[in-house]
């Protein structure tokens, strides 16, 4: 209902801001700049860093905002309606962007999908996890059978949903909601995101193309080095386990570096709350592997990450997945860069 809502005030928006749209033109042509608008931080942050004052660059998502609870403003759609580039995930969190650029005329409009710039991975609990969870459930099922004798259709209908996950694993580019959408947690992934929009850039802008393409350069040699510093991590270090007693949105930062982990939730999941298998799971993992830090992410409660923390005497840290930052992080010019630079020394004290 929301969506159809936002399609029909686009259609109303088309209409009467006709003149908005011709102003915006004129403006361009004055100043010389493209205007790009962009969903959430991470992207704002890799445009500046190619582009630097050639463009005039905007981004949607507040800061301290979640991605995946925003909805559009007025205001936004008109910027996006103005816009000569389009950045946005292309995962479940920003659906929305495709309905509002399917009600628009995109001749003309640059669009960068930061899902298609790299290959998917599924969006899962490892297998472990899996276990844990299904064996808590048919505990709590058989638990009820004894009590009541009156839950032989429930129980039916898990193993049935349990078997129709298992049927549809790999098909992630065919349910958004199976995909892992974090695809910038990984530098080397980030490299052929920040090189799609420097070509594009330049393809808009042939004028600045050489200045384009130098940025990228040196962006891309800080990405290296940040690679380097990360593996040189993980190949020195004492373990290769991480915890994460909160959501989990850095699978293809754990990959990428050969990293065993355990986490409370899968992605960016709902749930707020793991269930009492799933605590004392990761609780006997930390104090089984000794394991000296468990990390929450940004913009978290921390709650669940405490609670382990207290339980097992191990330290909480904050991991940067770097896809918003606080209004007082974004004022002092936090980057993707520097938030990565600090997951380094994160990663270190939490594997040694």
């Amino acid at each position: 209902m929301k969506l159809r809502i936002i399609i029909i005030f686009i259609l109303l928006l088309c209409l009467l801001f006709v003149s908005c749209s011709a102003q915006q033109e004129s403006l361009d042509l004055e100043n010389g700049k493209i205007n790009v608008v962009t969903t959430i931080f991470v992207e704002y942050d890799f445009v500046r860093e190619i582009a630097s004052d050639h463009v005039n660059v905007d981004v949607l998502l507040p800061p301290g905002a979640d991605l995946h609870g925003f909805e559009p403003t007025p205001k936004d759609i008109i910027n996006i309606q103005n816009s000569d580039m389009v950045i946005y995930v292309g995962g479940p969190s920003d659906v929305w962007m495709d309905d509002i650029l399917d009600a628009m005329d995109m001749s003309g409009l640059s669009i960068i999908k930061l899902t298609e710039c790299v290959d998917l991975k599924d969006e899962e609990l490892k297998e472990g996890m899996q276990e844990v969870e299904h064996d808590h459930s048919h505990d709590d099922n058989d638990e009820a059978e004894v009590e009541t004798n009156e839950d032989h259709d429930e129980v039916e209908n898990e193993d049935h949903v349990e078997a129709d996950h298992e049927d549809h694993k790999g098909e992630a580019h065919e349910h958004d909601h199976e995909f892992d959408e974090h695809v910038w947690t990984s530098p080397k992934n980030v490299m052929g995101i920040v090189k799609s929009i420097a070509d594009e850039l330049s393809t808009l802008d042939p004028v600045h193309a050489d200045e384009y393409k130098k940025n990228l350069d040196a962006y891309t040699k800080e990405l290296l080095y940040l690679d380097e510093a990360f593996s040189d991590v993980v190949e020195k270090a004492d373990r290769k386990t991480v915890v994460f007693a909160d959501r989990f949105p850095v699978r293809y930062f754990v990959e990428e570096y050969g990293l065993d982990y355990w986490a409370a939730f899968p992605g960016c999941a709902g749930e707020t709350e793991p269930s009492a298998a799933t605590m004392s799971f990761l609780i006997n993992k930390v104090e089984q592997e000794g394991i000296p830090v468990v990390f929450k992410i940004e913009l978290s409660n921390g709650n669940i990450a405490r609670s382990i923390g207290e339980a097992t005497g191990a330290e909480v840290r904050t991991f940067y997945t770097c896809h918003n930052v606080t209004k007082e992080d974004f004022d002092n010019g936090e980057t993707y860069l520097s938030m990565m630079k600090k997951n380094v020394s994160l990663l270190k004290e939490a594997l040694n």
